[in-house]
C-alpha cells in the first residue's frame, strides 16, 4: 500500500517533531561511537501484526543521516509472525542507535493500530459493512493513524472537522433542532456531506425529511438497528455507534446498517513489540 505524496509532508514533520523531542541537543550515548564506524542492524517483530509505518522508519533514518540505507523485506499491509524480519538497515553505528527508538515508535503504535483494524474487519469479512475509524486519535498522529486503520482493512470517517459535518446532540440544541442544523450545514458547505445523529425514531425522520446525507444511530440496540434499516428504505445512509465492541460486532453488521463507527481502532490499539539488534560490527 503506497502513501500518497499529499501524506509526505505530515510524515516530514511527524519525524521532526519526534526526533527534536528525543534527541535534544545530541544523542551524548551515540557520541561514544565513533561516526566512521558501520555496522548492520536488522529489526524484526516479537509478534504475529500488520505492519504499517515503513515510510516513517524511512524518513525518520534519513533525517538522522541520508547515508543509512534499508532493505525491506514486508510492505505496509503485510501479516507478519513472531520473530520475522522486517527490515535490514547499513550505515554509521551511531546514526543507526539515533534514529532507532523514533523509527521503531512509529512502527509499532502503527502496526498496532493496523493489527487492531484488521482483527475488526476480519470479523465482518462476510458482511456488506464499512468499518470506520474517528478522531479518537493520538494528538499530531492523525493521518498516520488514519493511514494505519486503512492498512489494516478498515475505513476513515471525517479526517478533522474540516471536511465534513457531523451534527449531534449538542450542535442540534444549539441550532434548536435537527432542520435548522441541516438547513444551515447546506448553506455554509454546499456539496459537503452531512451526517447526524439521532436517538430516536422521530429524529431519524426528522433527518430523513431535511435531506441528510448518512444518519448515526446513537446506543441503538440491535432490533432498533435493523427497524431503521427498513424504515429509511436506501433514502439515505445508516451508521451504528456507541458501545459496538467485538461481542457485539458482527450482529450490529447484520443488521443492514452501511457503516460501524469504532473508536477502539486508534484510542484501544497495543503497541506491537519490535526489537533492533545488530547483526554485524566492527
Amino acid at each position: 500500500m503506497s502513501v500518497e505524496s499529499s501524506l509526505y509532508t505530515i510524515i516530514k514533520k511527524n519525524v521532526r517533531a519526534a526526533l527534536e523531542e528525543d534527541i535534544g541537543s545530541g544523542d551524548i550515548t551515540a557520541s561514544l561511537i565513533p561516526r566512521k564506524v558501520d555496522a548492520t542492524a536488522q529489526v524484526i517483530t516479537r509478534q504475529d501484526a500488520i505492519i504499517c509505518g515503513t515510510a516513517w522508519v524511512d524518513e525518520t533514518f534519513r533525517q538522522v543521516d541520508p547515508d543509512l540505507s534499508i532493505e525491506w523485506q514486508v510492505k505496509d499491509g503485510q501479516r507478519v509472525t513472531a520473530n520475522q524480519v522486517l527490515f535490514t538497515c547499513t550505515g554509521s553505528a551511531s546514526s543507526l542507535l539515533t534514529a532507532e527508538r523514533t523509527a521503531l515508535n512509529f512502527m509499532q503504535t502503527l502496526s498496532g493500530t493496523a493489527t487492531i483494524s484488521q482483527q475488526y474487519a476480519d470479523m465482518v469479512a462476510n458482511t456488506e459493512v464499512k468499518l470506520l475509524d474517528t478522531r479518537k486519535t493520538i494528538p499530531g498522529l492523525r493521518a498516520a493513524q488514519k493511514y494505519a486503520v486503512t492498512c489494516g482493512g478498515c475505513f476513515n470517517h471525517r479526517i478533522g472537522l474540516f471536511d465534513a459535518f457531523l451534527i449531534k446532540e449538542n450542535h442540534i440544541m444549539a441550532c434548536v433542532g435537527i432542520a435548522q442544523a441541516i438547513k444551515a450545514a447546506h448553506k455554509i458547505a454546499p456539496g459537503k456531506p452531512v451526517e447526524v445523529e439521532v436517538e430516536s425514531f422521530e429524529q431519524l425522520q426528522q433527518a430523513i425529511d431535511a435531506n441528510a446525507d448518512i444518519v448515526m444511530l446513537d446506543n441503538f440496540n440491535i432490533a432498533e438497528m435493523s427497524q431503521a434499516v427498513k424504515f429509511v428504505a436506501g433514502k439515505l445512509k445508516l451508521e451504528a455507534s456507541g458501545n459496538i465492541n467485538e461481542a457485539t460486532l458482527l450482529e450490529t453488521a447484520q443488521t443492514g446498517v452501511d457503516y460501524i463507527s469504532i473508536g477502539a481502532l486508534t484510542k484501544h490499539c497495543q503497541a506491537v513489540d519490535l526489537s533492533m539488534r545488530f547483526i554485524s560490527h566492527p
